[in-house]
Parts: C-alpha cells; sequence; structure tokens
C-alpha cells in the first residue's frame, strides 16, 4: 500500500475511534512518545505528553459531548490531517468551529498532533 494510501486510512480509523469513544484503539494509533497540542486558554489547551496523556485529552474533548464531523482527511508525502467542524452544546453555551487536526507520523503511527481553530475564543468560553 503506497504510503499516503496508509496515511489516509490512518487518519479514517482515528476519527472513527475518536467518535466511537474507542480509547484502546486510539492509543493502539500513537507511538509511545506522542504528543498533543492546542491553542487556547482553557481546560483542554497545551500539550499533552505521551501516548496516555493524548488518550486522556481525547477523552476529555469528548466528554463535553461533542460531535466530530469529518470534512476532509488530507495527506502529504509523509503525513496526515483530518480537517473537522466539532458542535456542541452545553446549556446557554454553544460549540461549532472547524479545525485541522495535523498529524506528524512515525512507523505508520502517529507520533504528533497539533491542533488549528477557527475559534480560540469559543473554545475558550466552552471548554472550562
Amino acid at each position: 500500500m503506497p504510503q499516503y494510501e496508509a496515511a489516509h486510512q490512518l487518519g479514517k480509523t482515528f476519527h472513527a475511534c475518536l467518535a466511537a469513544g474507542d480509547w484502546d484503539g486510539i492509543r493502539s494509533l500513537l507511538t509511545d512518545d506522542a504528543t498533543w497540542t492546542l491553542p487556547g486558554d482553557n481546560t483542554i489547551s497545551g500539550t499533552a505528553e505521551g501516548a496516555d496523556a493524548v488518550v486522556e485529552r481525547a477523552k476529555k474533548i469528548a466528554s463535553y459531548g461533542l460531535h466530530f464531523e469529518l470534512l476532509h482527511i488530507l495527506v502529504s508525502r509523509e503525513n496526515m490531517a483530518l480537517s473537522l467542524h466539532n458542535t456542541a452544546r452545553r446549556g446557554d453555551v454553544r460549540l461549532d468551529e472547524y479545525l485541522s487536526t495535523v498529524c506528524r507520523l512515525r512507523d505508520g503511527r502517529i507520533a504528533s498532533i497539533e491542533t488549528y481553530l477557527s475559534d480560540v475564543p469559543g473554545m475558550n468560553a466552552f471548554f472550562v
């Protein structure tokens, strides 16, 4: 299988595991030293270091009831990104953001994740 096809499949599997709350599935896709960096100043911002911390970050995000709509899986020569539209409602607070989650790959697994957001102030207001 060409590298870009493997990267595309990895992105598809990552999204499916996230949407289903399959935390063991997500863990199996990560290198042990994986990191996930998110912008903003809220409960999910900053860098999670290590695969277990990345899984905990995914659990925390999902615990807010997000709907993770996959728009596109984008591949480069060596890496992959997910284009998503995330929505959720918590009382009167509403989350409606577009984002790109860029995954750097190593040996067929995700070594680092960096998320780019369309609405950092909205994210800060939602994830309190």
